[in-house]
């Protein structure tokens, strides 16, 4: 495939038309699910799967170092610029060129997870512009500028996150954040009320809604379940024994909920026997993933909504943040591929984009200027 400058084609136009009259009967997305694992060495991977119901039509994409980015405000105008100081990769969605999960040249990492019914943006009308991102912004403003989650928890008290309509689509999306550092460190930012909850997460996982304060205080109903069998219960003489492997797991939800899901991914990678280095725990984490694949039809809407679209996963990506390697596999094509910044300029003058075909069978992504 050649290279290209990134410009939205005829194709990625008819498609935004179409999703914006889709958007009405659309169901939440509330399928997301991340966490980190570690290896043996220390060396952290962050794994995650992207969740809708339409074509978000995502491309790999790659931002080189001081390359000019625009923040958005209201009515889609751009509002203030920021220069990048880290290159970054991941993935975009509708054509345009902001990360909705990646990773930076510093090994910082992260995503934006679907975060309905309980997230509260800053009002534009009050937030000051000039230090206002828009929910689809903050994950590349933080990726390009930051090193560590520590770097960015100290930053945070200088912006915002405003409640404005993505142009596109024609709604304000409801998001909050996952990060995740070649440390081994974690957090999650939430905008609640108006302003940004920030938790350290010393566990690594994080779904969606209810916020992560909720999720963390529901772990007290698990505190029995254990890798480990369960020892034979003896009554009157008699050994009661399970029925096979797994019984310390009896009773760990297996529903697709967000609350659900979160207590399985922690058990999945609490429980993983680690791998020696990054690159081999890449493919442990694609394993633990594979548990949260929604195929088509498995989360169908109510009776009354037989119109709406079906939620699938889209696609998975996993980060090595030590090894700079990002990877990501799609519904249609389940070979891992991958996106490995040594291979590219990262001083460069425009940005890169790679799309996710089905058909490539080639195991690193395709690039061509945006």
């Amino acid at each position: 495939m050649t290279l290209r400058r990134h410009k939205k084609s005829a194709l990625a136009k008819f498609a935004v038309f179409i999703l914006a009259g889709q958007l009405a009967a659309l169901p939440a997305a509330q399928a997301c699910t991340s966490f980190l694992i570690k290896a043996a060495d220390g060396s952290p991977v962050y794994g995650r799967t992207m969740e809708f119901g339409f074509q978000l039509h995502s491309e790999a994409i790659v931002i080189p170092r001081q390359f000019t980015l625009a923040a958005t405000g209201p009515g889609g105008k751009p509002s203030w610029n920021w220069k990048t100081r880290y290159a970054a990769v991941g993935l975009s969605a509708f054509g345009q060129p902001v990360i909705t999960d990646g990773m930076n040249e510093k090994g910082l990492g992260g995503g934006i997870l679907y975060f309905p019914d309980y997230v509260g943006y800053a009002d534009p009308a009050t937030a000051d512009s000039a230090h206002a991102l828009a929910p689809w912004d903050f994950l590349t403003w933080v990726l390009t500028n930051f090193a560590t989650v520590a770097e960015v928890k100290a930053a945070l008290a200088e912006i915002s996150i405003i409640g404005i309509t993505e142009p596109t689509l024609g709604i304000t999306p409801p998001f909050h954040y996952t990060l995740h550092d070649a440390g081994g460190s974690s957090l999650v930012i939430e905008p609640v009320g108006g302003k940004l909850k920030v938790y350290d997460n010393p566990l690594g996982v994080l779904t969606n809604s209810p916020t992560f304060d909720w999720h963390m205080t529901n772990l007290r109903n698990y505190v029995k379940l254990s890798p480990v069998n369960a020892e034979p219960l003896k009554i009157d003489g008699e050994t009661i024994s399970s029925f096979g492997q797994g019984s310390g797991l009896l009773g760990i939800p297996g529903d697709p909920t967000p609350p659900s899901r979160f207590v399985r991914a922690l058990g999945f990678a609490l429980s993983a026997k680690p791998r020696p280095d990054g690159a081999q725990t890449v493919r442990l984490a694609e394993h633990i993933l594979n548990n949260f694949d929604i195929p088509v039809g498995f989360i169908q809407p109510d009776a009354s909504d037989k119109a709406a679209p079906l939620e699938f996963t889209q696609w998975t990506a996993i980060a090595d943040l030590r090894g700079k390697r990002y990877y990501v596999k799609t519904y249609d094509n389940q070979m891992l591929r991958h996106i490995d910044f040594s291979s590219f300029d990262l001083n460069a003058k425009s940005i890169r984009v790679a799309p996710l075909e089905p058909e490539s069978s080639v195991p690193a992504l395709q690039f061509r200027k945006r």
